[in-house]
């Protein structure tokens, strides 16, 4: 027979992960446009560090 005190010893198990919001497709828009943005701020960052120092 198990002694109880054991039980209470032991953390709580945890709970059940939440559902998706989404539908499961990969959202290639968004990575699309952050990537756009990013480029961009590259681009105007050599840009006007090239009109600074020269």
């Amino acid at each position: 027979m198990r002694d109880t005190r054991d039980q209470e010893s032991l953390p709580d198990p945890l709970p059940p992960a939440a559902p998706s919001s989404g539908d499961g497709t990969p959202k290639f828009g968004r990575l699309l446009v952050v990537l756009a943005l990013a480029m961009l701020a590259v681009v105007a960052l050599t840009f006007g560090s090239e009109a600074y120092f020269t």
